[in-house]
């Protein structure tokens, strides 16, 4: 929590005024018992009306300053509160953005949406409420104690006794509280995750009649949260009633000593009133820091989770290459690739080695979990190899910047991902300044040209969050287009035809290989049909390439490529049979 603090920088002159305006509310306010004490010994004991009056003006008039400091303390914190939040979720987001897909998959997308919003809302709040009462509860009890002193010094030694068993209390229980806390952001972050993924899942949960199961699941995971809930609540409810019990000992002990140096002669009734008071001030100031603490627990525990982000730094340094040599030999070359993922037990890529050269398509096929999704994801660097090198036009993928590689690379990712707005909003992602002849012509080629037609306002009909508005077919076809819209050197369909039928799926292979500018083509597919054409077939099986070249080449020499063919096209099977 501590490191977050360097993005209160910019906002030092409001995070120094918001606690001098409550000090100077607090001077106020200390002053009233001393004025109360003047107001009884000098004006109700000597029945001085005047005088009264005088004190009740005086009393008005630092009721008045004290709400005027006290309404610039709160400006001032809530702008340094505001700008810091501001700063920090600013910040995160960049961060998260130099994240690779593997810190990306460590950290939870649930998770990350937790530390931007309700962590990020709970440490706002939290240094609203520092910058505007932490100091306050200080300056009041130890500017009771002071006053004390100034009235009567045998009094004041109740205070000097009363107030380190206070703080002794208070901060043990908070020290007790925050790890405790941090466990309850966890126990929030699963029910969080479970929560998201039966929204995600619900039709699925209703297909497969989940619904007591799934809410049974989730009670469990809420009652864990509860329970230790519970357990903190329990910790910080004795900070109230023990402060209670100390600071009323100590009130009547005060009034017990005071009644007798009234007797005695030594204090006045004006000066007991008045210590009754600061005592008092610093009951009330004490419970008000003991709920302080409860927040400021809950706070720095958020911080910490947030801090854990910054601190999770990515494996990959980003390249310094702007543009690749263009040496025209091979646009993608991989060599003795291997890739791991954090935390997975067998390596996801063995030792990948081929060449493909410029305007060629490459096709990549093999069975669920062979590994096709990781090897094209290494071209754009999305996760890093783990041996051997990647070189896109001739350079190595780590020399690149993230920018200077991903606009030579375009992607169509496995599953298609479509934002809130218009077609042309979300195309114009593939590039900034596209016209519309641009965008229609990506359109054609992916066979999206009579979806968008087809739809009220064109290119600007609205989708909804998620394309929840398009088929999946549609969706896909979009993002294919938005993947051409960029115009790069390098095209990746990652199994992006998966819900278009054979005829789409033919039409689209058609359009692709007649288009002007020959990208070079990464097909990844799960049907022979779509990329028996390509110019290179890989072949991979349990992260091995276990056979290389074009489809005929293949069925002669590749029994793993021959088993998926044949078991897509049965009566070619059989006649070869026969």
């Amino acid at each position: 929590m501590k490191k977050l603090l360097v993005y209160l920088k910019n906002y030092k002159k409001e995070s120094l005024l918001g606690p001098f305006f409550k000090l100077v509310e607090v001077i106020f306010e200390l002053m009233v018992p001393i004025v109360m004490a003047s107001l009884i010994d000098k004006g109700i004991g000597m029945h001085d009306r005047e005088y009264i009056l005088k004190m009740f003006a005086t009393l008005i008039l630092f009721g008045v300053c004290g709400l005027a400091a006290s309404i610039s303390a709160q400006y001032f914190a809530a702008k340094a509160a505001t700008g810091f939040a501001k700063e920090v979720k600013h910040a995160l987001f960049e961060h998260i953005q130099t994240l690779s897909f593997a810190e990306m998959d460590k950290l939870g997308v649930s998770s990350l949406i937790t530390r931007m919003t309700s962590d990020m809302n709970q440490v706002q709040t939290g240094v609203n409420i520092t910058l505007r009462l932490l100091l306050r509860s200080p300056f009041v009890v130890f500017g009771a104690m002071i006053m004390a002193f100034t009235i009567d010094v045998q009094a004041a030694l109740i205070f000097v006794v009363t107030i380190p068993v206070l703080f002794i209390v208070i901060f043990g229980i908070m020290l007790f509280c925050i790890p405790k806390y941090r466990k309850v952001q966890e126990k929030l972050d699963r029910v969080l995750s479970t929560t998201r993924e039966n929204l995600e899942g619900t039709r699925v949960i209703r297909a497969f009649c989940k619904e007591e199961e799934e809410i049974k699941i989730f009670g469990l995971y809420n009652e864990d949260l509860t329970n230790i809930q519970k357990k903190v609540g329990c910790i910080s409810a004795l900070m109230n009633p023990v402060t209670y019990i100390i600071i009323n000992i100590a009130i009547a002990i005060l009034i017990w000593n005071g009644a007798i140096r009234v007797a005695a002669g030594v204090l006045t009734q004006g000066a007991v009133v008045a210590l009754y008071n600061y005592m008092s001030q610093i009951l009330v100031e004490l419970i008000k820091l003991a709920n302080l603490i409860i927040s400021i627990t809950k706070t720095i525990a958020c911080g910490n989770r947030i801090q854990s982000v910054f601190e999770t730094s990515s494996d990959m340094e980003e390249g310094r290459e702007t543009a690749g040599k263009s040496k025209n030999e091979s646009m993608v070359e991989f060599r003795n690739v291997s890739m791991q993922y954090q935390g997975g037990g067998e390596a996801a890529l063995e030792n990948i080695s081929f060449a493909a050269k410029p305007g060629q398509v490459i096709g990549i096929i093999g069975g669920t979990g062979s590994g096709k999704s990781s090897l094209v994801n290494l071209i754009p660097r999305f996760y890093e190899a783990t041996e051997g090198e990647v070189l896109v036009d001739g350079e190595n993928v780590k020399s690149y910047t993230y920018a200077a590689l991903r606009t030579k690379v375009s992607t169509c990712l496995q599953k298609a991902v479509l934002f809130h707005g218009t077609i042309r909003e979300n195309l114009l992602w593939g590039k900034k300044d596209a016209t519309d002849a641009e965008l229609w012509e990506a359109l054609s080629i992916a066979q999206a040209k009579d979806v968008v037609e087809s739809k009220d306002g064109g290119l600007d009909y609205m989708i909804e969050q998620g394309g929840k508005n398009l088929s999946g077919g549609q969706k896909q076809r979009l993002t294919i287009a938005r993947a051409l819209v960029q115009d790069a050197d390098v095209l990746i369909l990652d199994d992006s035809s998966s819900a278009l039928d054979y005829a789409t799926d033919a039409a689209l292979r058609i359009a692709l290989a007649k288009m002007e500018k020959k990208m070079t083509i990464f097909m990844v597919s799960q049907r022979t049909s779509s990329i028996q054409h390509a110019d290179c077939i890989l072949v991979l099986e349990d992260g091995k390439l276990v056979g290389k070249g074009k489809h005929e080449e293949l069925l002669e020499s590749c029994d793993v490529y021959k088993e998926i063919y044949y078991s897509q096209f049965k009566k070619e099977a059989m006649e070869n049979g026969k």
